[in-house]
């Protein structure tokens, strides 16, 4: 999706601002609404915010637009959405927006960074791409290239992971793939963590200089396996040395005296945090990528 409007001069590029002073933006700012970003289930406003001479693009989610979910009756979906943006920061990986909980024009809601398009022109980005964030087993994945396919044939291909099979409009069975690429492998990892239970394509986001964030985390942490991902293709894998470490190291500020799961408490209920740790060990213990339960159905409907 594209932002409704160009914002005045003034803005900063997202991309060109460390975590904290993305934070304080969206913290302290004044929140104006340019728009709504329709086909959205809850309400979701494109915004600008405006702190100390800077301006930024913003998604506003306020919780006064959220439809309840008979399966998650605790907390609210903004919570959640705050929750795994704290999750990300402590796996080092980024790959959540800047994502804080404030007051806005409607109410308490959550508020998130604009993240352009990879094929958005930005030339105030200042930002470089990180060759660990985006090479794939085939080398450097460019900023936009392609993370989901449907192809003929039985078998992905180089550089392609396989989902299952899917029906085309036509009628025809085609295999959906997506991208053996060390960011999706991260976000699935992630996803598993925090039990994300709509990994659809569409909440994908590759940014300009080879970044890839993921968004819309309202559907996560529940104490239950939720899992429901376009991201199966290392299912029963083993985790990466990579993924260890940080599952380690998340596993830490998990503990009852962690520092992350101070951060989560005023988020989701002491029972999720338990869950979330509970999660991340089991993991840790199998060493492996987590595969479909065959409970219910593993990939999200409509998967983009």
């Amino acid at each position: 999706m594209s932002a409704p409007e160009r914002i005045p001069p003034g803005r900063v590029s997202p991309l060109a601002l460390a975590p904290d002073e993305a934070r304080t933006l969206l913290t302290g700012g004044e929140l104006t609404v340019a728009g709504r970003i329709r086909g959205a289930s809850n309400a979701v406003l494109f915004c600008t915010v405006a702190h100390a001479g800077r301006t930024a693009e913003c998604v506003y989610k306020p919780v006064a637009g959220e439809r309840p979910l008979w399966d998650f009756p605790d907390g609210t979906l903004a919570e959640r959405e705050v929750a795994a943006y704290e999750v990300s920061e402590a796996t080092g990986w980024g790959l959540v927006p800047p994502t804080v909980l404030r007051e806005g024009p409607f109410g308490v809601g959550m508020c998130q960074l604009w993240i352009p398009a990879a094929d958005e022109a930005d030339p105030d980005t200042g930002a470089s791409a990180d060759p660990g964030d985006a090479a794939g087993p085939g080398g450097p994945v460019p900023a936009g290239a392609d993370l989901l396919a449907l192809v003929e044939g039985d078998e992905p291909g180089p550089g392609w992971k396989a989902v299952g099979f899917a029906e085309t409009g036509e009628g025809r069975p085609a295999l959906l793939v997506h991208a053996d690429d060390v960011r999706l492998r991260r976000l699935a990892v992630l996803d598993a963590v925090i039990n994300n239970g709509d990994r659809k394509g569409g909440h994908l986001l590759p940014a300009p200089g080879g970044r890839l964030y993921a968004i819309d985390h309202g559907v996560t942490f529940h104490t239950d396996d939720k899992l429901r991902t376009l991201l199966w293709g290392w299912a029963g894998e083993p985790l990466p040395a990579e993924a260890v470490a940080v599952l380690r190291r998340l596993a830490d500020g998990l503990a009852a005296d962690g520092p992350l799961a101070a951060r989560l408490a005023p988020l989701i209920t002491p029972a999720e945090v338990a869950a979330l740790r509970a999660r991340t060990a089991a993991l840790l213990a199998s060493g492996r990528h987590p595969e479909p339960s065959g409970e219910w159905p593993a990939i999200p409907w409509p998967p983009v």
